[in-house]
């Protein structure tokens, strides 16, 4: 059922525009519409349209059959706040937001059933809007094979709707719909600026640094400084641009040697390559180099983009604790109901080998746990190893099993082709999983887990294992589920006292979100840009861009 509705929600609305678009075509002039006549058409057309996922018909039942659409100052509202959606990274035009007062002004000169035919679609584009805006334009589950997130109904009082559009109160309609979240808004916000950059003919046109075969460093004195600085303005850092009052009358901060590469300047380089999760060593390497050169289109596009994403999330509950990993932020962030409780540093899935999305709920605890690796990692890692050397499964305390997991002699095996065996790595100070395991189920066989490779978290860009995440201080992160779960248990005493492999079940189960955005502001509501380091940003551009008629 899930699939069907979805479905009917995206495409569905195909035949009932063909149903709206009869009337105006085929409408004659001689005599203007009655109210009453225009009611009685109303009520038959909407008897008459295919089933559909947008709630028109009780949009109209609110409004006791009658038509809304009658005074050109509410299609006039109607369009403002259609055309402010383009603040929300949506197209207005995918609405029909230029066509509509000229609709409605020709359908004014016709007959009763013109009329009627216009009043439905005014209001298709209006709740069409709505839903996007609410969940977004997209299906996800259409453009990422991996979501596993359900869509939440429709969250929007249609009452408040309506008399939203009776008082030409369009953007008090729009606000019923659009996400509430701070990180919505701070999105929205940075959309904003960088298109009103972006549509500034000096700021759009702004050369980029040139590639240099040694890098731009602090205490340096060159004529690419100057045009860093100029680029870094663009980013909200106008304290390292000397005083220009005709390009830049809101600088009030001078710098005396723009050619020289002061401190001031290497402070500002340094809290970018922060905000791009890089380096942050104050030097324009190539990394840094391309993140300054990124045109502002680029950047809106990637905002619209990551707009998207954030309403697919709105279902995500946040009345409970809850646990996100932000894939594309190398994150993890512990929430209660009353804001973030806890974060660390994770490492997740290298390119090719990509942390899939996932919606679920931790359900329980592995200790001291072996490690059984997965078909991947078994076959393109470790079968060319042992293939080379057969000691090294011995080094690394790997055993063979068969398929029921009984034990097998590695000698026993052809390792040309090895047939239906594991690989199973015993607990201790080297396995990959560390002390604890957090689980949770899914389809791709991926978790949570602690590491004994301590020193990858030192690292900024951190997309380095083979599809899991492993945790800094997952101990911690551990301790802290237990107890937000119910439990009176302490992890230190569970670990000292346990062979390998214990279960210890969470006596609720806290949800966990496995998401991926590549632009998403920290804790200070400033927007990080990310690397789109599994390449999906122009996948859900695409869709996005796509006309809907």
């Amino acid at each position: 059922m899930k699939g069907i509705k979805l479905k009917r929600r995206w495409v569905g609305g195909l035949a009932l525009c063909l149903v709206l678009s009869h009337g105006l075509l085929a409408a004659t002039h001689d005599d203007v519409a009655e109210p009453e006549a225009l009611s009685e058409t109303l009520m038959q057309r909407l008897a008459g349209l295919p089933e559909n996922d947008l709630p028109v018909d009780a949009f109209y039942r609110l409004h006791e059959n009658q038509p809304v659409w009658q005074e050109e100052a509410a299609v006039e509202a109607l369009v403002k706040a259609l055309e402010h959606l383009e603040d929300d990274g949506l197209e207005p035009e995918n609405y029909q937001a230029s066509q509509l007062l000229a609709a409605y002004r020709q359908a004014q000169q016709a007959d009763a059933d013109t009329q009627a035919v216009f009043e439905l679609r005014a209001t298709r584009q209006l709740l069409l809007a709505l839903d996007h805006l609410e969940r977004g334009k997209i299906n996800p589950q259409e453009t990422l094979e991996n979501w596993e997130t359900e869509l939440d109904s429709r969250r929007y009082n249609l009452s408040k709707v309506v008399q939203g559009v009776d008082a030409r109160n369009l953007d008090a309609v729009f606000a019923l719909a659009r996400p509430g979240t701070s990180e919505y808004q701070s999105l929205r916000d940075a959309l904003r600026y960088y298109r009103g950059l972006a549509n500034q003919p000096a700021q759009a046109s702004l050369g980029y640094l040139p590639s240099r075969n040694e890098a731009l460093r602090p205490g340096m004195t060159h004529e690419d400084v100057a045009l860093l600085r100029r680029r870094l303005v663009q980013v909200g850092e106008p304290e390292v641009m000397r005083a220009d009052r005709d390009a830049y009358p809101e600088i009030a901060v001078s710098s005396p040697q723009p050619l020289y590469f002061d401190e001031t300047l290497e402070a500002a380089v340094k809290r970018f390559q922060r905000r791009h999760l890089l380096e942050a060593d104050g030097v324009i390497g190539r990394q840094t180099l391309a993140a300054l050169n990124i045109s502002l289109s680029s950047r809106v596009d990637q905002l619209r983009v990551n707009l998207e994403r954030a309403r697919w999330m709105t279902s995500i509950p946040r009345d409970t604790p809850r646990v996100w990993v932000d894939i594309a932020g190398y994150r993890l962030h512990y929430f209660r109901p009353d804001g973030e409780r806890w974060r660390s540093k994770v490492v997740v899935g290298r390119s090719g080998r990509d942390t899939p999305l996932i919606h679920s709920a931790i359900t329980h605890l592995t200790l001291n746990p072996s490690w059984t690796l997965p078909p991947t990692i078994l076959r393109e890692d470790v079968l060319p190893e042992v293939r080379r050397d057969q000691e090294y499964l011995a080094r690394n305390n790997i055993r063979v099993l068969n398929a029921n997991g009984e034990p097998l002699s590695p000698d026993s095996i052809d390792w040309s082709a090895p047939g239906n065996i594991m690989l199973r790595q015993v607990a201790g100070p080297g396995n990959p999983l560390g002390d604890v395991v957090i689980r949770f189920p899914n389809d791709h066989m991926i978790y949570l887990h602690d590491t004994p490779a301590q020193g990858l978290f030192r690292r900024e860009q951190r997309a380095l294992s083979s599809g899991c995440v492993r945790v800094e201080n997952a101990e911690e992160f551990a301790q802290l589920l237990l107890e937000d779960s119910g439990s009176k248990q302490r992890l230190s005493r569970l670990l000292n006292g346990s062979g390998s492999d214990r279960t210890v079940r969470l006596p609720q189960h806290i949800p966990v979100t496995l998401g991926y955005v590549t632009a998403w502001p920290d804790a200070q509501g400033n927007v990080e840009f990310r690397p789109d380091i599994y390449q999906r940003d122009q996948k859900v551009l695409a869709k996005l861009q796509r006309p809907l008629n």
